[in-house]
């Protein structure tokens, strides 16, 4: 089985390029910069990689054009905290350009690499879902993930031909460098966590929203 991961160098990237190479995968991991640790875990690397260029992406595609994929996992993803009375639209621009349309390029760019019956996760967040916003600011987070939610949704029933199954997942909590350290889960449980979601995917359960945990999410 071989997976191909965004951002893999670090957090919850670099947790299941390690959970899927400790099962057995063959891993292909798409990072700007490969660390240390992710060198010494022995997987396929791809450096440089820009998930908001479409060149870049390409690139990649075209290197492997000759294998197939069984899972791709969109985690690459940046944050910018800003509140009402601080919002900066450069960077909500970049916010949208690289959680909405960096998953919506690297899907299509990998799209043709992908077996029938391969799966896609989308890792989102709770931030981006309109019926559980219950406090205010985290505008432009909130609104690229909602965006995601919406594209990773009507992907579900686009793929459904294709027999390729989408998932869209909250990891929760999770301790990175995003949140600081602090959170509810290590990288490597919430990797735990996210794959046994990804594992329970079938066909009739595409396009669902949940926790890492399992539980649904209104979107």
């Amino acid at each position: 089985m071989k997976a191909i991961i965004t951002g893999a160098n670090r957090g919850i990237g670099f947790a299941l390029a390690t959970t899927l190479k400790a099962k057995g995968w063959e891993v292909l991991a798409l990072c700007r910069k490969a660390t240390p640790e992710l060198k010494a875990l022995g997987v396929s690397i791809e450096e440089g990689v820009d998930v908001t260029s479409e060149n870049s992406l390409q690139k990649i595609a075209d290197r492997h054009k000759d294998e197939k994929f069984d899972l791709l996992i969109n985690n690459a993803g940046i944050n910018h905290r800003m509140n009402l009375d601080a919002i900066n639209y450069e960077a909500i621009h970049e916010l949208f350009e690289t959680n909405t349309l960096g998953p919506i390029k690297t899907t299509l760019a990998f799209l043709p690499l992908l077996n029938e019956g391969a799966k896609i996760a989308m890792i989102s967040s709770i931030a981006g879902s309109i019926g559980d916003i219950k406090e205010g600011g985290r505008y432009g987070y909130r609104m690229s993930k909602a965006a995601l939610n919406s594209f990773s949704k009507t992907l579900s029933i686009d793929l459904k031909e294709k027999n390729i199954p989408v998932i869209i997942l909250h990891p929760g909590l999770v301790q990175t460098d995003m949140t600081e350290g602090s959170g509810d889960f290590t990288p490597a449980q919430a990797a735990e966590n996210l794959l046994k979601r990804i594992e329970e995917l079938t066909l009739e359960k595409t396009g669902s929203f949940l926790r890492a945990t399992g539980e649904p999410l209104p979107f």
